[in-house]
């Protein structure tokens, strides 16, 4: 595996309460794999993103578990291997572009200055391979562009800079967190595209983070579901999809307006997400759920698998797996 996350949990704290963003964690994304990481907002896809990077504000506290990329526990290197670890061997795609752009500095200057770090090559040489990679994100005219601002340029194309300097050293990780926000359905089906032809080209692994089961069904082998920083569902992504088990999962496939009967209101969970400040005593989703019985109000459910497969403890990703009593 490249990348594989064991037990873990993270906690906000302040004077006044702590906040259980991420409670016993665990996946894995294998070489050139594209995981999908889905769930509501408050789910802990982000939380865990920016654990991975060590890019947690100073008031977490990680609990628990462990971070294996390339099979060292990253959770114990020093900052300064955390920052040569950062953009060279993984880099993130953040939700809004605009905020990973510098606004005074022209597109060119921003990727070079990536590529030089990166890659220890002289400046002249490093600008003309950001001109490339502009060109290789399938921008028209990638040396006019490299001369130009930010704010000169449309959401799509900030979006294709953005992706361009990610894969700029290249990584062998790419995480990206809603890189398709804001984007018209046009826009965002190219933005995937090109995500999954610059993946299978250089062989990156891809954790994407979103909300939309759509983009997921579209180019992710293998889908985690979460919910109150829990994983409550994972597998491979046509079996999790078509064949979901959860109850949340259930209910996230349900609420697609493309699954609305005409002229009837769209079906929505009931309920709200549970409060990260004092979660109940059960499974996380039970006093949202239709089929919860007195056992899931009183015991947290773990990952199991959901069919028996005669391979004993052994852990394997493609297993489909839930947490859940009443499956």
């Amino acid at each position: 595996m490249l990348l594989q996350i064991n037990n873990l949990s993270v906690e906000f704290s302040s004077m006044l309460q702590t906040v259980k963003a991420l409670n016993h964690v665990s996946f894995s994304i294998g070489p050139g794999e594209i995981l999908g990481i889905v769930g509501e907002s408050g789910s802990g896809k982000s939380v865990t993103a920016l654990t991975i990077l060590g890019l947690l504000e100073k008031n977490a506290r990680i609990k628990s578990g462990e971070i294996l990329y390339k099979g060292k526990n990253i959770l114990q290197i020093s900052k300064k291997e955390q920052q040569e670890l950062r953009g060279k061997e993984i880099a993130m795609i953040f939700q809004e572009p605009m905020t990973s752009l510098h606004p005074t500095m022209r597109i060119g200057d921003q990727l070079a200055e990536v590529i030089h770090r990166h890659r220890s090559i002289s400046y002249k040489e490093a600008y003309r391979q950001a001109v490339l990679s502009l060109d290789e994100v399938k921008i028209n005219d990638p040396e006019l562009v490299a001369r130009k601002y930010p704010f000169e340029l449309s959401g799509g194309m900030r979006q294709r800079v953005v992706i361009a300097l990610a894969m700029s050293a290249p990584p062998d990780l790419l995480i990206a967190d809603e890189p398709t926000t804001a984007l018209d359905v046009t826009i965002q089906h190219e933005i995937l595209k090109l995500m999954k032809e610059l993946a299978e080209k250089r062989g990156t692994s891809i954790m994407l983070i979103t909300h939309d089961l759509g983009v997921v069904t579209q180019v992710c082998q293998r889908v985690v579901v979460m919910y109150a920083g829990k994983v409550v569902e994972t597998g491979k992504t046509e079996e999790v999809l078509h064949q979901p088990v959860h109850p949340y999962t259930r209910a996230l496939i349900g609420a697609l307006p493309d699954l609305a009967t005409p002229d009837q209101p769209l079906h929505a969970i009931p309920g709200e997400s549970p409060d990260l400040r004092n979660l109940p005593a059960g499974c996380v989703f039970a006093p949202r759920c239709e089929r919860a019985i007195p056992l899931c109000r009183e015991d947290q459910p773990v990952l199991e698998q959901v069919t028996e497969t005669g391979i004993g403890d052994a852990y394997l990703p493609d297993v489909h797996r839930v947490a859940c009593w009443v499956r």
